[in-house]
């Protein structure tokens, strides 16, 4: 018999929860960006992040909490007792997806790449101009730097004051 993992065990919970609460996230006009299960400080935290194009307020979260709580309970995905927190993205946000990229067009962006991007080295910091399946066009001062999909490592926007 094979021993379960407990990151096998933590993926499907949430692939699990993502399937169950995304059409309900869906109906209060958000958008589920992420899904995080693991354990911390007092015990394990079931953590959905969230977002919509106007932002996410104090009350969005507390409406996402309402209304997928019960349906977390009633489905009983987890199996053993967890917090419920559900939050925003933050201000520097990973951006993870051509879905991230593309709502945050305009906004200026740190992407750190696997291999140089000409004289940039491996960190393009810039604003997001465009961004399909294959590549970021990042506006750099007067310079448009088209960064591959594919040389992407980390990708987050960058805090403006």
């Amino acid at each position: 018999m094979k021993k379960t993992t407990q990151t096998e065990a933590q993926l499907r919970v949430i692939t699990a929860v993502t399937e169950a609460v995304e059409p309900v996230i869906d109906e209060l006009e958000l958008e589920l960006v992420e899904v995080q299960f693991r354990p911390e400080a007092g015990g394990w935290v079931l953590r959905l992040i969230i977002d919509s194009a106007a932002g996410v307020s104090l009350d969005n979260c507390a409406d996402v909490s309402r209304a997928v709580s019960d349906l977390l309970d009633v489905e009983d995905m987890v199996g053993h007792a967890y917090r419920l927190e559900v939050s925003s993205p933050g201000l520097d946000r990973p951006l993870r997806n051509l879905r991230d990229y593309q709502r945050c067009l305009g906004r200026k962006a740190k992407l750190t790449t696997r291999e140089p991007i000409g004289a940039h080295g491996s960190a393009v910091i810039g604003r997001i101009e465009a961004a399909d399946e294959t590549a970021v066009i990042i506006a750099v001062e007067e310079e448009r730097v088209v960064v591959p999909m594919a040389l992407v490592a980390k990708a987050k926007l960058v805090v403006e004051f």
